[in-house]
């Protein structure tokens, strides 16, 4: 066609067989993709930049004159509908998300009015998408999806070439590597470019629910009335209502039924319901005694038992963000340690213990949880190995241990990074804040590896220093004597947190943080801007958030929200902190988190996994029974 094909703006107004013929062509990589991209960014809503990875790009003629541009790449990771509808598993769905593609742009030139176009041109375009797919990239499709925003169009022209309507997204977008919520959900339309693959996924997943949801004998010890008083005061239930837990329990249980083969799943219930009995020590051994178990079945269960763990953690997660997601939550992270006596259970060694306060014999764990409006839980744990263990002495130790041979040494730090990184690109837990302890806030590293889009709220110790405005880096002038000194230093000297805090020339407010059992929750604030102190040299400047607890000691936090957020945000931010320190105060008085015994790598992580579990349905339990708990403070 030469050098005639031009964008141009001339209008065409009639039927559909008044313009043939249409001409559809790839223009990937060619001359006329700038055509294309030109089309996009001036006429599509969402305009146009430069995508990486699998696409095709189709422009649409008619005699040489560009009247549309239809676009294909890659498929979304998490679409809940389509995920539904198809019936795949989280694997199943990584292995063959590449046999998915997305329309992502469709545009008809505002001055082209052919009745029936756009439906016409999907159906087209769609014939010749498997072909043209397979012979770029070697991937034969079986799906095509799209994303119709719902305020602009009503998407009858999917409708009219066959594509289903199956529902709404959830309102996320991602912004680099988070999932940030615009509460703009989209109509999801989708294709089935081959049915027949289509109906064996989901056959194959109809015959997999139906061998999971088995029937077997009811496990009774869930009806078995010890429940831990704590549980059923924080839940607000009466005596009449208590008669009943052992059958929402047993309900809530059924989710995670596909996890365990053969009578694995009866231990892991009756497991669940001594964490959450009156039992004083909630470890295997106590709660096959209470139950009329085999006590060394018991403990087999947790280091060998034939269950899918990882399954069981993909269950639980989108049952806690279904329960407890709001889009201004906080990802939460901490440590919590258990003393143990000897050397031989998995990751002990002598280091700091944060429940003893002093270097002792324990384990550590690395915690991230989640909180908002609507409750907190926690969402995973990771157990710190010390770099002892990786030596040649350990060796012995690791294997019988059942350390993952894979295991590699990581700090705290390297740990909770990851760890965050994962919960917000996962988008199941949306998130304006991250917010975390003093040992990860005062690690420059770990706040400068918070994904964008994300404030940190950190608390910091007392004797943090800080620049009170922002010094200029000057060499000091030479003294005539000795060596001359060229390394810069600050025009004004650091201060530490502590000296602000009591400096009565910067008022301290009180605030109402809200109501107790014992009257209003009362506490002494201070927020100003400090630029934070790096080796004697100036950082990012950040409000310092100080907050005076009822025994006069203070606490410090450092928070990067922008320098107009309004105090009541920042407040807001201290308070979400409360519900981590909440969560593991319940998940160890009442459900034995610190309370395991075992000494490998299994037990530690399949225990914490259970008393996961538990307080989801504690958390359950409250919002059905519309218990609030207590205010942040």
């Amino acid at each position: 066609m030469g050098n005639e094909v031009k964008l141009c703006t001339q209008a065409l107004e009639g039927k559909l067989h008044e313009y043939q013929p249409i001409k559809i062509m790839i223009v990937n990589k060619i001359v006329y993709e700038k055509i294309w991209d030109e089309m996009v960014r001036k006429y599509h809503y969402l305009g146009y930049e430069k995508t990486i990875g699998q696409r095709i790009k189709y422009l649409v003629l008619y005699k040489h004159m560009p009247i549309a541009a239809l676009g294909y790449n890659r498929a979304a990771m998490r679409v809940g509908v389509r995920d539904t509808y198809i019936g795949w598993g989280e694997k199943e769905k990584l292995d063959r998300l590449v046999q998915v593609v997305n329309n992502n742009r469709f545009l008809i030139l505002p001055w082209i009015k052919i009745k029936n176009l756009a439906s016409h041109l999907l159906s087209q375009t769609l014939k010749l998408l498997r072909k043209d797919w397979y012979e770029m990239y070697g991937n034969t499709l079986i799906l095509a999806e799209t994303f119709v925003d719902q305020n602009k169009y009503e998407g009858t022209c999917y409708l009219a070439a066959n594509w289903k309507y199956l529902g709404e997204t959830k309102g996320y977008g991602k912004v680099g590597n988070a999932f940030v919520y615009h509460g703009n959900r989209k109509g999801v339309y989708i294709y089935e470019l081959d049915r027949k693959e289509i109906g064996t996924i989901q056959e194959r997943s109809r015959r997999q629910t139906l061998k999971t949801v088995r029937r077997r004998e009811p496990n009774m010890m869930l009806q078995v009335p010890d429940w831990n008083p704590g549980i059923i005061k924080q839940a607000g239930i009466t005596e009449e209502m208590v008669t009943n837990l052992g059958v929402e329990l047993a309900q809530y249980l059924e989710a995670f039924e596909g996890c365990f083969i053969r009578d694995q799943d009866m231990y892991a219930e009756t497991y669940i319901k001594g964490l959450m009995s009156d039992l004083e020590y909630k470890s295997a051994e106590p709660i096959a005694l209470r139950y009329g178990m085999a006590v060394r079945n018991t403990q087999r269960f947790l280091k060998d038992g034939k269950w899918d763990s990882e399954r069981m953690a993909g269950i639980y997660k989108p049952m806690l963000s279904r329960t407890i997601s709001h889009e201004n939550g906080m990802i939460t992270l901490d440590g919590c340690d258990n003393p143990k006596k000897g050397n031989n259970s998995v990751g002990v060694a002598r280091q700091y213990c944060g429940a003893t306060g002093k270097i002792d014999n324990c384990q550590a764990g690395v915690f991230i949880g989640y909180s908002s409006a609507n409750g907190y839980g926690l969402i995973d744990r990771e157990l710190y190995m010390p770099e002892k263990w990786f030596d040649d002495e350990h060796k012995q130790l690791r294997k019988e241990c059942g350390v993952p041979e894979d295991t590699v040494f990581k700090t705290k730090i390297e740990i909770a990074s990851a760890m965050v990184g994962d919960v917000v690109t996962s988008g199941l837990f949306p998130a304006r804040w991250v917010g975390v302890d003093s040992f990860f806030g005062n690690s420059k590293d770990f706040l400068a590896s918070i994904p964008e889009g994300v404030w940190y709220f950190a608390d910091i110790h007392s004797d943090t220093l800080v620049f009170t405005e922002m010094p200029t880096m000057k060499v000091p002038p030479y003294s005539g004597r000795g060596r001359r000194d060229l390394k810069p230093v600050p025009s004004l000297a650091p201060i530490s947190v502590t000296k602000i805090a009591s400096d009565e020339s910067i008022p301290c407010h009180k605030v109402i943080l809200g109501e107790g059992s014992k009257g209003p929750i009362i506490s002494y604030e201070k927020c100003v801007r400090v630029v934070m102190c790096d080796a004697n040299s100036p950082g990012n400047e950040v409000w310092l958030y100080i907050r005076r607890l009822e025994d006069g000691s203070f606490k410090f936090s450092f928070c990067n929200a922008p320098a107009d957020t309004p105090i009541e945000i920042i407040r807001e931010a201290a308070l979400m902190r409360w519900p981590i320190e909440q969560c593991f105060e319940e998940c160890k008085s009442c459900l034995g988190l610190d309370q395991y015994e075992g000494r490998s790598w299994n037990t530690w992580y399949r225990h914490t996994l259970l008393v996961f579990i538990s307080h989801l349905f504690l958390t359950g339990l409250r919002l059905k029974y519309k218990k609030k708990s207590s205010s942040y403070a």
